[in-house]
């Protein structure tokens, strides 16, 4: 069985590197594909090394663009690597540009295609990940949903059932396994000056949010008012995309700690112990769930209800008194939820149906 991993930016490393460390583990068949949308592979070297985990076959440079731009040349580039290497399966995760493409010229080639994290939805088509998502589940062969729910979904939109495995979320497996790591490395609370449950942590970086002067402004000033009532450090660690735009529409948020980018160790720190996080990422509020951080979601709408269910994160939208009351409600609630997304062992599960299955 030969695998084929591709992946393309920083959150498919991080979810992908429990379904990698398995395949070294059982010494298989494998390379691993970087698209090299959004960064450049320089800027991820740190994230593979970080994460002890074999670096790239090949890498196809392709950068920012538009969404055809970017997909158009991740089909060249993925489709000539499948035609020289062969493989039996290839394995993508998420809701990118790369998933698409990788889904789209393995399936065309007659090549077995597995979608890690499929069955997500948000409903929301003006979000290019929720395209991205839905036509990787329709091209794929093997679907490993995180959840029942997600298999509930697949199964709606006619998805044969034989094809659809509930294996738990890899981003279990990989906070186990990175928080571990993590704490071996250093401290990076004591790097910021920071105390345990003494601060608030916020991401901001999807297009529907930091591209829309209107919906940046109201969140920023929804920021700013929760650093003033709670009198906490805000800290944000601010996306490249969402410095850009900040810049173009003259944003200067007055309560806020912006700082530079953090490596995922450093931020997988300070997410275990935030008082509260805000986001608009998926995988944060994720991860926010599992760490048994309380979380605040900067989105009219999720693709991980779960999250919701279990009472460990609440929408708030953009409006600035919305995001203060959500602050509250969250922060008064006791964080002693279940994690809804499994056991820390979907790696081991997902490799497990591809022997089976191939």
């Amino acid at each position: 069985m030969r695998v084929a991993i591709i992946l393309g930016t920083r959150p498919e490393i991080i979810k992908m590197a429990p379904v990698i460390r398995e395949l070294e583990k059982r010494k298989s068949d494998f390379f691993i594909l970087h698209t090299g949308q959004h960064y450049s592979y320089n800027l991820d070297k740190v994230f593979f090394e970080q994460l002890e985990l074999p670096h790239p076959e090949y890498n196809l440079e392709v950068g920012s663009g538009s969404h055809a731009e970017e997909t158009g040349k991740m089909l060249v580039g993925i489709e000539k690597v499948l035609l020289e290497k062969k493989p039996d399966v290839v394995l993508a995760e998420g809701d990118t540009n790369s998933v698409l493409a990788a889904a789209v010229a393995a399936v065309k080639l007659h090549i077995k295609v597995g979608h890690v994290e499929a069955g997500l939805r948000s409903y929301d088509r003006s979000m290019p990940e929720e395209i991205n998502r839905t036509l990787a589940d329709h091209c794929s062969d093997y679907l490993f949903a995180p959840t029942e729910k997600a298999k509930g979904i697949l199964l709606g939109e006619g998805i044969p059932k034989e094809r659809i495995f509930v294996t738990g979320n890899t981003i279990v497996d990989s906070v186990y396994q990175n928080l571990e790591i993590a704490e071996e490395r250093g401290d990076t609370l004591d790097t910021l000056h920071l105390n345990p449950r003494e601060y608030f942590l916020v991401t901001l970086h999807r297009q529907e949010n930091v591209d829309n002067r209107v919906r940046i402004t109201s969140i920023l000033e929804g920021l700013d008012k929760i650093a003033a009532e709670f009198r906490l450090q805000v800290i944000y660690p601010v996306h490249p995309r969402s410095q850009k735009m900040m810049d173009k529409f003259k944003l200067r948020p007055k309560g806020l700690r912006l700082i530079d980018p953090l490596d995922y160790l450093s931020f997988l720190q300070l997410e275990s112990h935030a008082k509260l996080i805000l986001t608009d990422s998926g995988g944060v509020q994720e991860e926010a769930c599992i760490l048994g951080s309380p979380c605040v979601t900067l989105r009219d709408n999720t693709e991980r209800p779960e999250t919701i269910e279990v009472g460990s994160n609440i929408l708030a939208g953009s409006s600035p008194d919305k995001i203060l009351e959500c602050s509250k409600v969250m922060l008064s609630r006791k964080n002693e939820w279940e994690n809804p997304f499994g056991d820390g062992k979907a790696g081991v599960r997902i490799i497990d149906i591809l022997e089976e299955e191939l």
